[in-house]
């Protein structure tokens, strides 16, 4: 395996599982020091040797500083951004409340935003970088039941498109993966029926299957390397042919 993000500084948000967790360990294994942060206090055993770990509640703006701030303490730099850190609520439009769509909105729009703003501060002052935001392909296609969870995806797609163009003449670079349905245990937080949801997903991508987290992780780990140094302001689809109709 090459080591070909030696030197670089990555920090990755819901970094405790699922595919944040496979990211860390993506982006270690190739040489980058990581700084893992979530709100779930488990995060703290990712920590060893190149990877420090930072527990808070991405959608609280002091800890988008506080990120930021500790990559340059700690690894002297910060050259890589995963916005991953996600919440969904699974409800029709008529029962979703009011609460329901500031939570979603909170960690998924408000959470990215605030990190990226401060990852892009980072990265202007320092001669560029790649922020790389976890969409979904409900930002392209309709997702019954998931009104603010497909809007708050629909926000980060257009979000990232802005980072795209603002941070191009600083050398950054800003993408968007959008992932099918990934076999996580994100399913168990808002459906009782998750393992059976999860199999009716499966049979509705034509590659039959949800995705592993490890490979929605290597998807994010070439958007955020030197491979695609043309790659900017794009929505990536990985979602085994689902939006391909």
């Amino acid at each position: 395996m090459t080591r070909e993000l030696a030197g670089k500084v990555a920090l990755v948000t819901g970094a405790a599982r699922g595919v944040g967790a496979a990211t860390v360990a993506w982006l270690h294994a190739r040489g980058a020091r990581v700084l893992a942060t979530d709100i779930r206090p488990e995060v703290e055993q990712l920590a060893h040797d190149g990877v420090a770990v930072l527990v808070g509640d991405v959608s609280e703006e002091d800890v988008a500083v506080r990120s930021a701030a500790a990559a340059l303490e700690r690894f002297g730099g910060l050259d890589i951004l995963v916005a991953n850190a996600g919440r969904s609520v699974n409800k029709p439009v008529t029962e979703t409340t009011a609460a329901d769509w500031d939570e979603v909105m909170s960690v998924n729009a408000r959470g990215a935003f605030l990190h990226a703003r401060e990852a892009f501060r980072v990265m202007r002052d320092n001669g560029g970088g790649a922020i790389v935001t976890v969409g979904s392909f409900a930002s392209t296609v309709g997702l019954a039941e998931a009104a603010a969870y497909s809007a708050s995806k629909g926000a980060l797609a257009q979000l990232t498109k802005v980072l795209a163009l603002e941070g191009a003449p600083h050398g950054i670079r800003a993408n968007v993966v959008a992932p099918g349905v990934i076999e996580t245990d994100l399913l168990d937080t808002f459906r009782a029926d998750s393992r059976a949801y999860l199999r009716s997903f499966g049979d509705a991508h034509p590659l039959g299957r949800v995705a592993q987290p490890e490979e929605i992780a290597e998807v994010i780990g070439f958007l955020a390397s030197p491979r695609s140094a043309f790659v900017t302001g794009a929505v990536v689809a990985a979602d085994g042919g689902y939006t391909a109709a």
